[in-house]
């Protein structure tokens, strides 16, 4: 019996025992329970926080994208949203147009589009030189036809520099006519200097204002309206030198598409009606500006067909007598024109 009962302790203490170990891992498993809790709650409030540092991250920089959309959208742009960056084969083309072409077309059948100014002075630039001088404005058709000769012939004594490449306003007559712009433009010459103004941008706002030397010569000829042109204070142009409808796809009809400035260009090559006019008149300020450059370069100057055309201006000049009013007697060529005044 002593034995027996000596056991039944013996076992009760070890079922003891056991219950305060399996106790005493409970509480060891429930401490380490704990910290990996903590751990875990606080690795998903670290999680919380990156993200909502970069989803602000990202909203920041959506933000400032918009902020600098708008910012650039409110400032003035050099070259406008209808005015870009001239085309190299464009430039290439009307720069640099041949002479044998040139001299073969002569007048290309364009009457004589000088008036004298009755001026014995010689107009001179910045730099001293004889100036050759262009008031104009972007939205203005008459001005777009123009321009196309003008960089023809004054290619022939200098070099054009950032050109830019534009088109007419397209509520006026001839709508969308496409041209160059002087706007932001340079030229570099030995022999003139070539002095642009233009004077709106093609919605009508104030592009350039003349300076002092330029409002004189506007104001000595009652300048009233564009195109106009004042060569060396000897030969001016106050009217359209030829019908810019010969720049669109159907000559006979000035509402017909316009032709790009490429399709013009690339006709700058052989002798048409498109080339008849633009490098006729190209020649004819040709002239003008030999005369007053005393015939250099003399390459470009003593061709035939600048010389007989020299000749005729000088004759014209004489007999037409002084300028000091805009003239619009020439208008009458053309039928459909508008003499919009600013």
């Amino acid at each position: 019996m002593s034995k027996s009962r000596g056991s039944s302790k013996s076992q009760g203490s070890a079922a003891v025992r056991r219950r305060e170990q399996q106790r005493q891992r409970q509480q060891e498993i429930s401490r380490g329970k704990q910290p990996q809790t903590r751990n875990r709650r606080r690795m998903r409030r670290n999680s919380g926080r990156r993200s909502a540092i970069l989803v602000g991250g990202v909203l920041l920089v959506i933000a400032l994208i918009i902020a600098y959309f708008f910012f650039t959208s409110a400032q003035p742009s050099s070259s406008g949203p209808d005015r870009t960056v001239a085309s190299a084969s464009v430039v290439n083309a009307v720069t640099k147009v041949s002479p044998t072409l040139l001299s073969q077309i002569g007048t290309g059948g364009v009457a004589n589009p000088f008036k004298a100014s009755g001026s014995s002075s010689l107009l001179t630039g910045p730099t001293g030189k004889p100036e050759v001088f262009f008031y104009g404005a972007e939205w203005c058709p008459y001005c777009a036809a123009e321009r196309w000769s003008i960089v023809v012939a004054l290619s022939r004594f200098g070099t054009f520099h950032n050109l830019g490449e534009t088109s007419s306003s397209s509520t006026d007559s001839y709508p969308n006519t496409a041209t160059f712009t002087f706007y932001q433009s340079s030229y570099s010459s030995s022999y003139i200097d070539f002095v642009p103004l233009e004077n709106g941008d093609r919605q009508r706002n104030t592009l350039q204002t003349p300076n002092a030397a330029e409002q004189q010569i506007l104001t000595t000829y009652n300048v009233a309206g564009y195109p106009f042109m004042d060569i060396g204070g000897r030969y001016l142009i106050e009217n359209p030198s030829y019908d810019p409808t010969v720049l669109r796809t159907n000559q006979q009809d000035a509402s017909s598409q316009p032709l790009t400035g490429q399709q013009i260009a690339n006709q700058l090559s052989t002798e048409n009606t498109l080339s008849k006019n633009v490098l006729g008149v190209a020649n004819y300020l040709t002239a003008a500006i030999c005369s007053i450059t005393k015939n250099q370069p003399s390459q470009v100057c003593s061709d035939t067909a600048i010389q007989s055309i020299e000749t005729s201006i000088a004759q014209t000049s004489q007999s037409n007598g002084p300028s000091g009013s805009s003239s619009l007697l020439s208008l009458a060529a053309f039928p459909a024109i508008d003499v919009r005044r600013w």
